[in-house]
């Protein structure tokens, strides 16, 4: 990795407040996405992937309607505005387009309609254990890979998910050109490549999981108080919310950890092949930070995360996706066989 991202620590050991909460704490990996130029090599999101040449690309074989944006004049607009925002200082030319992209514009034809057939699969997520090491692989696999079909689904209405464990030595020849989509149903269904910051950090369950009497006394005032915390006063009349959005569960693209829910209450999480309770794997997630979670933006992106301009949006949402009006999929395992069907879930 060529950056790092540091998250600002908690104001609050909330351990120290409500000692029940110990033994919940739960490891996660906050990736912190940033645009970049990944190889088959790095983890990434939206990157290429170390796929193997002899191994049949996955597609989508439901139905798909819609379909508002040709994925060739996507990557385009991405890369323009890679480019911009490479140079907030507004260097003349930044923005305009390439030769060789005003070619690849010209070469589509607007008109042509989807060809008939499964669509083939976008990569999301490409995870290597040894940046990653809060996931759990089956066997001697060490590499997570994580794709989609760029159409909403009628049972779900966001990106149906494909998810691949592999030895990442086992790929020896790799394949470099993918089949693509001709199309997309939303822009925000292409993520921007990304390379990523992997960052290790303690979270804790949402409040909608805890026991209620546990949920009482998070929203007994007195009880931050009395450790002489440095909590934010702001929130006494709403300790449940200052627990929820600075003390509990990251925001941002993730693995591991503990769900954010609010979208839903928590829904059971079963394994469909063995019944076990399963596990967060990964976190897609709209924003990196909002406006009730500005604690855990990192120290490096502070001053770009306080600007107003283009920057900012860059900041906040580096990957580009945006899954239904700004919320998040969650992406769960089963702890006993990661390779049983994951299941996904829209907060």
């Amino acid at each position: 990795m060529t950056f790092i991202r540091t998250t600002p620590s908690r104001a609050v050991d909330v351990t120290a407040v409500f000692p029940q909460l110990a033994p919940l704490a739960r490891p996660a990996t906050r990736l912190h996405p940033r645009p970049g130029a990944p190889t088959p090599h790095d983890s990434s999101i939206g990157g290429p992937l170390l796929w193997p040449a002899d191994e049949p690309w996955p597609h989508c074989d439901a139905p798909h309607e819609g379909g508002g944006c040709l994925l060739a004049a996507v990557r385009v607009d991405q890369r323009v505005r890679a480019r911009a925002a490479a140079h907030p200082d507004g260097t003349p030319g930044v923005s305009s387009r390439t030769p060789e992209e005003e070619a690849v514009l010209a070469q589509i034809d607007w008109d042509q309609e989807r060809p008939d057939g499964p669509i083939p699969l976008l990569p999301v997520a490409q995870l290597y254990v040894r940046d990653v090491p809060v996931l759990r692989p089956p066997g001697q696999a060490d590499l997570l890979q994580v794709l989609w079909c760029p159409f909403d689904h009628p049972d779900m209405y966001m990106p149906r998910t494909a998810v691949f464990w592999r030895s990442a030595a086992a790929v020896t020849d790799i394949l470099t050109s993918p089949p693509e989509s001709f199309d997309v149903e939303f822009e925000e269904y292409v993520p921007k490549p990304c390379v990523l910051a992997p960052e290790q950090v303690t979270e804790y369950p949402n409040p909608l999981e805890l026991s209620k009497e546990l949920r009482e006394q998070l929203g007994d005032w007195g009880r931050w108080e009395a450790v002489d915390a440095a909590v934010d006063s702001s929130y006494a009349p709403f300790p449940e919310s200052y627990y929820r959005s600075d003390l509990s569960v990251a925001p941002g693209w993730k693995a591991g950890g503990w769900p954010q829910w609010g979208y839903t209450d928590p829904a059971p999480r079963q394994c469909p092949a063995c019944d076990t309770a399963m596990e967060p794997l990964l976190t897609i997630d709209t924003f990196e930070w909002d406006g009730s979670s500005r604690s855990w933006i990192p120290y490096e992106d502070q001053a770009a995360a306080s600007s107003t301009g283009d920057r900012h949006r860059d900041m906040w949402r580096p990957t580009g996706v945006q899954i239904g009006s700004g919320y998040k999929q969650q992406l769960y395992v089963c702890p006993a066989a990661p390779e049983h069907p994951h299941i996904e879930l829209m907060q």
